[in-house]
């Protein structure tokens, strides 16, 4: 049987919604969208369904009452949970770098404290570091507005190769005059 492309475009459009969605979805709430009948959209998951288990993809349309949702095949589970296990390879960038060092060396520190030393914002690398499970949300200051409080995970120290935070390298006063007078010069240069 062959499709009309408005046929076509509406199953496509079926197929992105519930993909984004990755819940159920209400057959009515996608017949709404696609201004159709719900009848004509359930006509068009069952068919959805069919050419999935015929082409033997590694999607289904998965029927829950009065709803539907796009799942992965139970065959392929296996593959899903090695492909979990595999570590996972990041890359941090100079700014992720210099986040996570002010983050190592005055945890707990809010993300104010983290923009003061650095001197520009720093949300986006606390986020990142968050999402690496390098930093994670450790309590809140006792301050107005009770800002969150970031200190560094297991997986830092498993990362950098210490078993605690008393075996980071000290600075030698050296490099703190150094580091001081980068920064000074560094905030001659912005005025």
């Amino acid at each position: 049987m062959k499709k009309s492309k408005r046929w076509q475009k509406e199953e496509a459009i079926l197929e992105a919604v519930l993909f984004a969605m990755g819940t159920s979805v209400e057959i009515t709430k996608l017949a709404e969208v696609l201004e159709e009948k719900p009848e004509t959209v359930r006509v068009m998951l069952s068919d959805m369904k069919s050419r999935y288990e015929s082409e033997g993809r590694g999607i289904t349309l998965l029927e829950l009452e009065d709803a539907v949702q796009l799942c992965t095949r139970p065959e392929a589970y296996e593959y899903l949970v090695r492909i979990a296990k595999m570590p996972k390879k990041f890359a941090l960038t100079d700014t992720l770098l210099e986040t996570l060092s002010i983050i190592a060396y005055k945890q707990p520190i809010t993300r104010l404290e983290i923009e003061r030393i650095r001197g520009v914002s720093s949300g986006h690398a606390v986020n990142r570091l968050v999402e690496f499970n390098l930093v994670a949300e450790v309590g809140r200051l006792d301050a107005p507005g009770r800002p969150l409080l970031f200190g560094t995970t297991e997986e830092f120290l498993r990362c950098f190769g210490v078993r605690s935070l008393s075996d980071l390298p000290e600075m030698s006063a050296v490099q703190i005059e150094e580091f001081r007078q980068q920064a000074e010069a560094e905030l001659q240069m912005n005025i």
